[in-house]
């Protein structure tokens, strides 16, 4: 385990309108409030089409095949993640997000594409403080959280 402590700054408030992509405006918003790490919670709905990342196709297997969904229907959406700079200081979020219609439910990272229907309402948390990035990873080659 690896462990880094920060501290609370600034709060913003986004209202997402229908249409709009979850982890382009949280980035967007971020980045022009000069909000570099932070935490991130949103709920809503999410349109139909929206494209969830739910899995590696083979958890075993030495090249890591995203498994995605789409949504088939306007759903329910909550969601927590992370914002932290890249390798070139750009905003990347990690959220994971739990869709549900009716009597099923998806759940899976938001980076393939979730669309706003109708609206989300998300607050993003700022976390000073800390030099932590997103670095890739040789392994996975996944962009993994160093604290």
């Amino acid at each position: 385990m690896k462990v880094a402590e920060g501290r609370l700054g600034k709060v913003l408030v986004l209202r997402l309108d229908d249409g709009d992509v979850l982890h382009e405006c949280v980035e967007r918003a971020a980045s022009e409030a000069g909000i570099e790490r932070a935490a991130v919670l949103a709920l809503g709905g999410a349109d139909r089409g929206s494209r969830l990342i739910v899995g590696p196709e083979d958890g075993e297997a030495e090249i890591t095949v995203p498994v995605l969904t789409e949504l088939t229907g306007a759903s329910e959406i909550a969601a927590v993640g992370t914002l932290f700079p890249d390798e070139d200081g750009e905003p990347s979020l990690h959220m994971h997000a739990s869709c549900g219609r009716g009597e099923k439910s998806i759940t899976g990272c938001v980076r393939a594409g979730v669309r706003t229907w109708l609206i989300q309402e998300v607050v993003v948390i700022e976390i000073m403080g800390l030099s932590s990035v997103r670095a890739t990873d040789e392994k996975s080659g996944f962009k993994l959280l160093v604290p």
